[in-house]
């Protein structure tokens, strides 16, 4: 993968300029292989520009680098979340030959009209407004002719500067080649638009179903999918504005029935959001203002399906039980919870994550709790968990992104909101379902049948251990966290201190021979042993300084 280093140098030369034109002197402490506490990147907002120049590639690692508050701070998620590429529109000559490639066949079989004016661009493709010959108005969506070829180079160097990096210090710590190869797969995935067809389906079906609120009032486009390619979307159109531009107008016309209204679409937003993440367990990750529609029908719309998140039912629970704890403004509580989501920890000491959540809550404690953001409280558990070498899983990002995007969603629309009023009525029925599943009688059989398989199984078990017991073969594992380390350091300590004994004989007896050497060859003997014991010494003591434990 180095290799590709040596190729594409246009491409390459475009990159540097791009990059020394934004005034970046931050290249030497990336390149350099010395340990730092934080990666050499640039402000904020010279990072962002450097992406938007560099290209659509640039601007969805961007992108996909907002998602991860483990990684960055929130100044940076803050200048990435908004990332647009600035690109051009593509003449509709070369979006109509993609189309018809796609269709195979002749457009004018398919379509009445074609909106040959693009209705919105996009760094991977193209939405046109069409209507079908039966008459349904859609939305296409074409990719941009050329996209697999730049999306290929620029993945292929992103991957060898990854590589690159990840001999650092920082590129261990920060992962980097796991994080190229993330991004990589997650661009791939954008070029088929199949699969952004298949989430979008998914949600659909998933929100059809709810005991939360009323389906109706929740619009998901449909697919059509015998039209749908790898490069071709088409999906139903939907007609509205984006909720925070569209004029509510409410059945009275009233300023209250204006404010009761915003409301009821706030906790209807609310609802479907922690549905997709609590329940179903696959959320849209990306509800920014612009893919939240407000529609003429007087619903709410969900577009744009093309990020998703998953999370299994066990890391469920546990967001579930962070944010009673960020609302209890327990810091143990969170401390724990921490390592239960984590993927691998080098914690060394738990006091002080506990002390971190303690000074985080600490700004909450004098706080009415609908004064809370929940989003930003996660954003810092986060950061703790990067700060004390705890690596989360990736997924708790997209998690992250997608509550606070709808909370500023929620609270751009109706400034009133208060996440705690919207949350408490669901809590019983979540934890209802984590206790008992959607299908109670279902869980209550197979709790019966694992009882019944303990209770056949534990008097034989039992039977073996007191046989073992008896015969004096009975042996016990037990595996101590982190004793490997304390292993490390002991050995570490005892060999330092057989070293300085050796060190204090080889002086010891170099004095005693030169105080009674009476010939050439003693004298010679003892000089050799003062050399040796010198070099040892000096040794000793630069090993002890470099560990950094010599205070």
């Amino acid at each position: 993968m180095v290799l590709a280093l040596t190729q594409n140098t246009a491409r390459q030369r475009e990159i540097l300029e791009i990059v020394l034109g934004n005034g970046w002197d931050y290249m030497r402490g990336i390149l350099t292989v010395g340990k730092a506490d934080e990666p050499q990147i640039p402000p904020p907002e010279v990072l962002r520009n450097i992406l938007v120049e560099l290209g659509p590639v640039y601007v969805k690692l961007g992108q996909l680098l907002s998602t991860r508050p483990d990684l960055l701070s929130p100044r940076y998620i803050e200048a990435l979340t908004a990332l647009q590429a600035k690109v051009p529109t593509v003449h509709w000559s070369e979006i109509e030959q993609v189309i018809r490639r796609e269709l195979h066949r002749p457009i004018e079989e398919v379509f009445i009209t074609i909106n040959t004016n693009p209705i919105a661009a996009g760094s991977i493709a193209q939405i046109h407004r069409a209507t079908l010959k039966d008459g349904q108005e859609v939305a296409m969506k074409v990719q941009r002719p050329g996209i697999e070829t730049i999306v290929a180079q620029d993945t292929a160097l992103i991957k060898a500067i990854a590589e690159l990096v990840g001999a650092t210090d920082v590129g261990r710590d920060y992962d980097v080649v796991s994080l190229a190869e993330e991004f990589t797969k997650a661009l791939q995935a954008e070029l088929d638009f199949t699969k952004e067809a298949q989430y979008t389906e998914e949600l659909r079906q998933n929100l059809s179903k709810t005991r939360w609120f009323d389906p109706k009032d929740l619009v998901i486009p449909s697919i059509h999918r015998h039209l749908t390619t790898k490069k071709l979307l088409v999906m139903e159109w939907l007609e509205g504005q984006p909720i925070l531009e569209a004029p509510i107008v409410p059945a009275d016309y009233s300023r209250d029935g204006e404010q009761k209204r915003r409301e009821e679409i706030t906790t209807l937003l609310f609802r479907a959001f922690f549905q997709q993440m609590f329940v179903d367990g696959f959320f849209h990750a990306d509800p920014h203002p612009g893919n939240i529609f407000y529609l003429k029908s007087d619903q709410v719309a969900l577009i744009d399906c093309g990020m998703v998140g998953r999370l299994d039912p066990r890391t469920q629970q546990i967001l579930v039980e962070v944010l009673l704890a960020i609302v209890d403004l327990d810091a143990k509580r969170c401390s724990q919870l921490t390592l239960d989501l984590s993927e691998s920890s080098q914690l060394t000491e738990l006091a002080r994550l506990e002390q971190d959540y303690e000074k985080m809550l600490r700004k909450y404690y004098n706080v009415s709790l609908s004064q809370i953001n929940f989003s930003e409280a996660f954003y810092e558990i986060l950061q703790i968990a990067r700060a004390n070498k705890i690596k989360m899983p990736g997924n708790l990002g997209l998690y992250a992104k997608s509550l606070a995007n709808l909370e500023g969603v929620a609270r751009g629309f109706n400034p009133e909101v208060n996440l705690l009023n919207e949350f408490k009525p669901l809590m019983t029925d979540l934890f209802s379902r984590q206790l008992f599943g959607d299908n109670p009688l279902q869980t209550a059989l197979r709790a019966a049948l694992d009882i019944k398989a303990l209770s056949l199984q534990s008097p034989r078990q039992f039977e073996v251990v007191l046989d073992r017991l008896s015969s004096e073969t009975l042996q016990w594992n037990l595996r101590i966290r982190e004793l490997s380390g304390l292993r490390r350091s002991l050995d570490n300590s005892a060999n330092r201190l057989s070293f300085s004994i050796v060190v204090g004989s080889l002086i010891m007896g170099a004095a005693i021979i030169s105080t009674g050497a009476h010939t050439r060859q003693l004298a010679l003997l003892s000089d050799v042993l003062f050399t040796v014991a010198t070099l040892f010494g000096l040794w000793l003591i630069i090993s002890i300084l470099r560990s950094g434990y010599w205070k």
